[in-house]
């Protein structure tokens, strides 16, 4: 049965990095801070928390670095650098939020768990790579790329080629119980980073890497489902859900049942690479028997659940 207080927070990107500022580690830990405002409210109310969060900024910078040492170091896999990153970008989320609630006098322990999520690999998207990664290249560096490197390049519209890999869907984590556990207890657990670090379960029965990405908003929905959480809460930069986004009959809902959302959704009002994951992980949370999923923005976490500001989806 999902727990009412317990609740995955979904930090959306902009968490950490903001678009037009200099993303240094610096800014990083600056912009971690200010993200915590409603998070921290939750904890004061008494909710045990799991804290997921983005990191395509951070992947990217990853990826270019690894580009930049090619010939003079070993080439790291996508699937390190998430697990990389999962760890740089915990160990920032749970140093601030410790500092934080050290000044709030709240005693709640904090720790990150590197988490692997299991795809499968008979997954379509495995087979059809659609989720950009890395930089802009030419035309001609692309095919060059494509031919020694074994990358599937795409144009990104009119910016130039990048390389694309598999984006599969998550089914389980497979650290879920260890975290249940930690958060029944009262910690507070960092987990998901960047949608966990993509593996698959091999003919023998081990766990084995996947050079892919997982959606970080379907991979807080599962992990959300597995330890019984009740609420799902995806904090983002904007204030809501809207319908007709961008034209004159825009309209942000405030509240909304699983079927009225499911509906929007198959009418295409949230698309794939804005909105559209987001809705996706509440119908799959909902439909999983979660209680309900509020999307906000990062300062209303604990106003969304009230309906005092954002959107709330919930069953009926």
């Amino acid at each position: 049965m999902a727990e009412t207080k317990t609740a995955v927070v979904a930090l959306g990107g902009n968490a950490i990095t903001v678009p037009g500022r200099e993303d240094t580690i610096a800014n990083q830990f600056a912009n971690t801070r200010k993200s915590l405002d409603g998070i921290v409210e939750l904890v004061r109310d008494g909710y045990n928390l799991v804290v997921t969060h983005g990191n395509g900024p951070q992947v990217g910078n990853a990826l270019l670095r690894v580009e930049s040492a090619r010939g003079k170091a070993p080439i790291l896999p996508l699937g390190v650098l998430v697990a990389d990153t999962e760890g740089g970008m915990g160990y920032m989320i749970e140093q601030s939020l410790q500092n934080r609630l050290r000044v709030e006098k709240i005693d709640r322990p904090v720790v990150t768990i590197i988490t692997q999520m299991l795809v499968r690999q008979d997954d379509p998207a495995v087979h059809n790579p659609t989720k950009f990664v890395g930089q802009f290249y030419s035309e001609e560096e692309a095919r060059v790329f494509a031919e020694t490197r074994g990358w599937r390049m795409k144009k990104d519209a009119d910016r130039g080629w990048r390389r694309v890999v598999p984006s599969p869907t998550p089914y389980h984590a497979v650290e879920a119980d260890t975290i249940r556990r930690l958060v029944s207890a009262g910690t507070i657990v960092i987990a998901g980073g960047g949608g966990g670090i993509p593996a698959y379960v091999d003919e023998n029965g081990n766990y084995e890497g996947m050079d892919a990405v997982i959606d970080k908003d379907l991979a807080s929905a599962v992990l959300a489902r597995e330890i019984g959480a009740g609420i799902l809460s995806i904090l983002t930069s904007v204030d809501g859900v809207a319908i007709y986004f961008g034209q004159p009959r825009q309209r942000q809902l405030d509240r909304c049942s699983l079927d009225e959302i499911k509906k929007y959704y198959d009418e295409g009002h949230f698309p794939p690479g804005s909105m559209g994951p987001k809705i996706r992980a509440a119908i799959d949370f909902l439909e999983g028997g979660g209680q309900m999923v509020t999307i906000s923005a990062f300062r209303d976490a604990r106003k969304a659940l009230t309906g005092e500001a954002g959107t709330r989806i919930v069953p009926v």
